[in-house]
């Protein structure tokens, strides 16, 4: 077990100069299958917990997962966890499942109070964060996060050594007026303006439609592919065919154990991102539905 919480006492805390993580005794994880051939884009599965989950809860879906069985070895796996769960899961979650944040800031250390830096996720431990999607760029409550505010945060999470899945996708409106792809353009166009080709290597492209996210709808394994392909071709033309052939697109709209083998099965789509069944051990249907290397 790792030292967390720290002893509540007069102590000096000057020699905790690890990560946290690096403190922590996690439990070995096991593969299955043959990695990713060179040259072949390896599958990204991330789960998106959203701001659910208690102490109790989490316990028992980390242990649930700690027991579900080898990860293909063509496969990474994420779960993004509130804030206030990071340390839980990088004590005791399985190391070959990776923690992410769902948000970092704008902002590096300072007096920007209620703020998480990218810096300060990194020194934890965390490696991925989840930025730009569709429920902070529409907001809640509050103003929205428009494309150049994702595309700035994205720069400074990778400046700091942070992965990140930079979500994009339109609504329901917008696919039935033909525009889905003057969306996901519009929303991309921000991040190759102030992201270099390296930059690229740690950033996937979570495709998220909006329409289909917690409502059950979910699009067609060919209509998901059609986008997917768009979305490649996007990068072809405005970053280099290098890079779009090489990044990871994930599909993000209410993908589960039930349709992912389908979904995955597609050329350029290349894992998922996925919420509420990430918060269930039926997650691991969703693992388990990468197609062999």
């Amino acid at each position: 077990r790792c030292r967390w919480p720290f002893p509540i006492c007069p102590i000096s805390y000057s020699s905790y100069t690890m990560a946290f993580s690096d403190t922590c005794s996690r439990p070995e994880g096991s593969s299955t299958g043959s990695a990713a051939a060179d040259g072949a884009r390896a599958y990204l599965i991330g789960g998106n917990w959203k701001s659910n989950g208690t102490v109790a809860s989490l316990e028992k879906l980390i242990a649930e997962f700690n027991a579900a069985g080898p990860i293909p070895a063509n496969a990474e796996v994420v779960v993004g966890a509130p804030f206030i769960h990071i340390p839980i899961a990088l004590q005791s979650l399985r190391k070959d499942v990776e923690i992410a944040a769902q948000n970092c800031s704008l902002t590096g250390t300072g007096a920007y109070t209620g703020e998480i830096t990218a810096s300060q996720l990194k020194d934890m431990g965390v490696t991925w964060v989840i930025l730009g999607h569709s429920e902070r760029r529409e907001g809640f409550g509050m103003a929205g996060e428009d494309s150049e505010l994702v595309a700035k945060k994205t720069k400074l999470a990778l400046a700091e050594g942070l992965k990140v899945m930079l979500c994009i996708g339109e609504k329901k409106e917008e696919r039935e007026a033909g525009t889905t792809m003057d969306v996901c353009a519009e929303q991309l166009k921000a991040a190759t303006a102030v992201l270099s080709e390296e930059d690229w290597a740690n950033v996937s492209i979570a495709y998220e439609p909006v329409w289909a996210i917690g409502t059950g709808l979910t699009a067609t394994p060919e209509m998901a592919q059609e986008t997917h392909a768009n979305i490649r071709q996007w990068m072809a033309d405005n970053v280099s065919a290098a890079v779009a052939a090489a990044v990871r697109i994930q599909y993000g709209g209410s993908m589960k154990g039930a349709n992912a083998a389908g979904l995955m099965s597609q050329t350029d789509i290349d894992g998922g991102l996925i919420g509420g069944a990430s918060l269930t051990k039926g997650f691991f249907d969703v693992v388990n539905g990468v197609p062999s290397a």
